[in-house]
């Protein structure tokens, strides 16, 4: 299951702003998508991971992602950083 590669992670930036710097930086090394976040949102960050070919993985709501990376609210994105 690939939400338990995310919840394991050493570390891992959650939400766009911060997913988005770990990608210009290259420390990431899968990037979690939730579906129903807007689109216009993270059409940018999906570009960037794509042109860096970081592995994109879809969850199917913002809902699970945020519970994924402990947190209380839903996610949009978040990155798994390299070791």
């Amino acid at each position: 299951m690939p939400l338990m590669k995310l919840k394991n992670a050493k570390e891992k930036r959650v939400g766009i702003k911060q997913s988005t710097r770990a990608l210009i930086e290259d420390k990431v090394r899968r990037l979690y998508i939730a579906q129903d976040a807007d689109q216009h949102v993270i059409r940018r960050i999906v570009t960037l991971a794509e042109e860096k070919g970081v592995e994109i993985i879809t969850i199917d709501s913002m809902h699970q992602l945020g519970l994924a990376c402990s947190i209380d609210v839903g996610a949009a994105t978040a990155v798994e950083i390299k070791e």
